[in-house]
């Protein structure tokens, strides 16, 4: 079990320090990184390299935005394999929805429990 929680902290920090990289060491801003993250799990998703990743590191790999792009890639697969090319419109929309959802409830929570203040 504790090598389980070794091999997340081990891919998650990895790919914390390369984002940390990016934001030192380019002109790349915070966004465009997670875009970047996000675009890179569909890639690796796509070539079927982020699954077995993903099944070695548990949650140090599923957690990051590169997981968030592989379910993309991964929904948009089984949706084709199931409903066509209408699976490519529809299939990253009902793997995330759920992840989705939750960060918009949750985000909603906290704003109405939370008073907003202007940044100084």
């Amino acid at each position: 079990m504790w090598m389980l929680y070794l091999r997340a902290f081990l891919i998650g920090g990895i790919l914390c320090g390369i984002g940390q990289i990016l934001i030192d060491r380019t002109h790349l801003t915070p966004a465009r990184i997670l875009t970047l993250y996000v675009v890179a799990g569909v890639v690796l998703g796509a070539l079927g390299l982020y699954e077995p990743l993903a099944k070695w590191a548990g949650a140090g790999a599923t957690v990051p935005l590169t997981g968030f792009g592989n379910l993309l890639a991964r929904g948009v697969r089984e949706a084709v394999a199931k409903d066509g090319w209408l699976g490519v419109f529809t299939g990253g929309f009902q793997a995330g929805a759920a992840g989705i959802c939750a960060a918009v409830f949750f985000g909603l929570l906290v704003a109405l429990v939370f008073k907003a203040k202007e940044k100084r």
